[in-house]
């Protein structure tokens, strides 16, 4: 049985505004200028998620450049000095933090996007608001971690001499795919975590495998070429390789653009996202009994 609700709100003006709010019919009912509309929450979301994230820490938003930094030193003391994991001719300190970069942005995307649904019961069992918007700002708060984190890189190239190739104009297409591609996984997530709470002890996990699943630590050349089309089904593959490329360019032994693994990373990424939206949007009506 169908319910419908109405919120009958009065404007500055006397007017009286009618809300209904339905449940969603069919598979492709998706409601996204609902998501325009609540803008506005969206960004107070986000903030909210940056200030809870550094509150009341003695280092602060330290941290955001403490964490990749220390992952570097030591990956690159244990695979670069130690077990001479092949970095394409460049220092394997940048190699790897090149890398790096996109990922701990997916990664902690993906942690808080995942848990969102379930960290906001309160919100959203009081207040109609499209709930998409509770994911998303797991997703885009990150990107202040990957500014600031960013500007490291910039200090680690000019320490080594190494100048960004024109090819540097695509990095925000890159990042694009870092997002969309968390955001489709944070839908799934979050989604089945809302009546499944093991989800939220599995994706840490999950993370953790899906790192070295990515060539993060190693270069994807070093896999032979006839596996690499399954490499490429990971989305991640195509972001990282494609960071390489554009900040390191021809310094790079195999510096030839990762056409192939950006096209086969964009595909699965798109349809994880489209199924996300539409697994998200068909379970939301119940998030508020169950959750």
């Amino acid at each position: 049985m169908s319910t419908e609700l109405v919120d009958d709100r009065t404007g500055a003006f006397g007017e009286v505004h009618h809300i209904h709010v339905e449940p969603a019919h069919g598979l492709v009912s998706l409601n996204l200028k609902d998501v325009w509309q609540y803008r506005e929450l969206l960004y107070f979301l986000v903030w909210r998620d940056i200030k809870v994230r550094y509150k009341q820490t003695v280092l602060g938003v330290a941290w955001i450049v403490l964490q990749p930094v220390t992952s570097m030193v030591v990956f690159s003391v244990l695979f670069g000095a130690l077990l001479k994991v092949p970095s394409g001719g460049v220092p394997y300190p940048i190699f790897r933090y090149a890398a790096l970069l996109p990922w701990n942005y997916f990664a902690g995307s993906l942690n808080r996007s995942s848990g969102s649904v379930v960290s906001s019961a309160g919100l959203i069992t009081k207040v109609y608001f499209p709930r998409l918007i509770i994911p998303m700002a797991g997703v885009l708060s990150g990107l202040l971690d990957f500014a600031i984190a960013f500007l490291v890189l910039i200090g680690l190239m000019v320490y080594y001499r190494i100048t960004p190739t024109p090819a540097v104009v695509f990095l925000p297409g890159f990042l694009l795919l870092a997002m969309v591609t968390a955001l489709g996984c944070g839908l799934w997530l979050s989604s089945l975590n809302v009546r499944f709470r093991d989800v939220g002890y599995l994706v840490p996990f999950v993370v953790q495998i899906w790192m070295y699943l990515t060539p993060v630590i190693y270069g994807a050349e070093i896999i032979p070429e006839r596996f690499r089309p399954l490499l490429g089904l990971n989305p991640m593959t195509g972001v990282v390789e494609g960071f390489r490329w554009a900040l390191l360019g021809d310094r790079l032994t195999n510096a030839a653009a990762p056409g192939p693994l950006f096209a086969i990373s964009v595909v699965v990424t798109l349809l994880v996202l489209i199924s996300g939206l539409v697994f998200f949007r068909n379970t939301e009506r119940t998030f508020a009994d169950v959750i």
